[in-house]
């Protein structure tokens, strides 16, 4: 049996991390909703950068636009929201056939706007009502700014994909602002059920910075054994141990409540699950975070090796003390877990931002050369 397909047995959905025209025009979204039980699409900048610059099936939009003498701003604007919402279309039937647990598209909004409360609000209830489908997601990243914004968008019944969410803390955070947007919401009379959030929980990127902290370490260390077992184990204890808090919170009678009102609950997605250490599994970042009620977002060539050789078990839930206990070997080798996580929420949000700006350039770039 295909292992995408078996991932649903286990209560995940998998979302494809990626999207351009072809794969919209050319049925391949609809291919791979039927073959490898595919519920979702997320993208960001550096996804639509590529698509533009690399695919010639915008050529058309372009040379129109070029006539229209719109900025690039506008342009890439157009062009995303087209695609999201013809994304959005594709899925709408899984969007029903789940009861609107599945089925959505993201759009991010301008990582310029990061630190910024009150125009990461307007910005992303401008876009919400631009792409009128109720099957989409408002991107926001998870920076102290940005946390109150998800309540506000939550409690005006806006869907929100928390993004570049790395620590517990800023999780929990997250799924706070969620409950809170919720429970304004249900307080001023409105409907709840319809309103869905996931809560963008990165996973490699965290490998990659604690695994060069470990080689800093060891290369000044007597005992290079101890620190070069915690070596790729960081990423998956860190998510781990924020699931248990997710199943604490769905557990909470505060959780209940809003549940009986008919509120759905902001999921956990597994973001950034490509492997970037080749000597790792290249899907250990989907084979070691299964379980239910989550989403993992994968990146077309991991899709594929999942597809090919993925192996599939209740992975998510088993040993959250051997978790602790690689967290906690790392805090007694010296590294600084919370720094490390909000250097990663630093650099996810410049790196963002540097991708927005190089997506303007090539769609610039491009309209030239329509």
């Amino acid at each position: 049996m295909n292992p995408l397909r078996q991932l649903q047995d286990h209560g995940q959905s998998i979302w494809l991390d990626f999207i351009r025209r072809d794969l919209l025009t050319e049925g391949g979204l609809r291919r791979l909703i039927e073959s490898d039980a595919l519920t979702g699409v997320t993208s960001n900048p550096s996804i639509f950068e590529k698509a533009i610059a690399a695919s010639k099936d915008y050529r058309g939009d372009l040379e129109a636009m070029r006539r229209e003498r719109l900025s690039p701003l506008e342009i890439y604007e157009r062009l995303a929201v087209g695609d999201v919402r013809a994304a959005a279309d594709v899925l709408r039937p899984v969007y029903e056939n789940t009861e609107r647990r599945d089925g959505y598209v993201s759009l991010e909004v301008s990582p310029h706007l990061a630190r910024d409360t009150a125009r990461t609000i307007e910005e992303a209830t401008r876009l919400w009502h631009t792409l009128a489908r109720p099957n989409v997601m408002i991107k926001v990243p998870g920076t102290a700014e940005g946390i109150p914004a998800v309540r506000a968008l939550i409690a005006e019944g806006i869907n929100v994909n928390v993004t570049l969410l790395f620590s517990r803390l800023a999780y929990r955070a997250a799924a706070a602002a969620h409950l809170e947007g919720i429970e304004a919401r249900h307080a001023q009379g409105r409907d709840v059920s319809g309103v869905a959030s996931v809560a963008s929980f990165f996973v490699s990127r965290i490998d990659t910075l604690i695994d060069a902290e470990l080689d800093r370490l060891m290369a000044q260390s007597r005992d290079r054994q101890a620190l070069e077992v915690l070596q790729g184990r960081a990423a998956i204890a860190n998510a781990k141990l924020a699931y248990r808090d997710f199943i604490e919170l769905i557990s909470s009678d505060r959780w209940r409540r809003t549940a009986h009102a008919g509120a759905m609950p902001q999921r956990l997605l597994w973001a950034s699950t490509s492997t970037k250490n080749p000597r790792y599994r290249d899907v250990i970042y989907v084979e070691e975070l299964i379980g239910p009620r989550t989403v993992n977002t994968m990146p077309p060539a991991t899709l594929e090796a999942f597809r090919d050789h993925g192996r599939v078990r209740a992975s998510l839930e088993e040993d959250h003390a051997g978790a602790v206990a690689v967290m906690q070997a790392l805090a007694a080798a010296g590294i600084d877990f919370d720094r490390a996580t909000d250097t990663l929420l630093d650099e996810g949000v410049r790196l963002f931002a540097q991708a927005f700006d190089a997506l303007l350039t090539a769609v610039e770039r491009t309209q030239s050369s329509a």
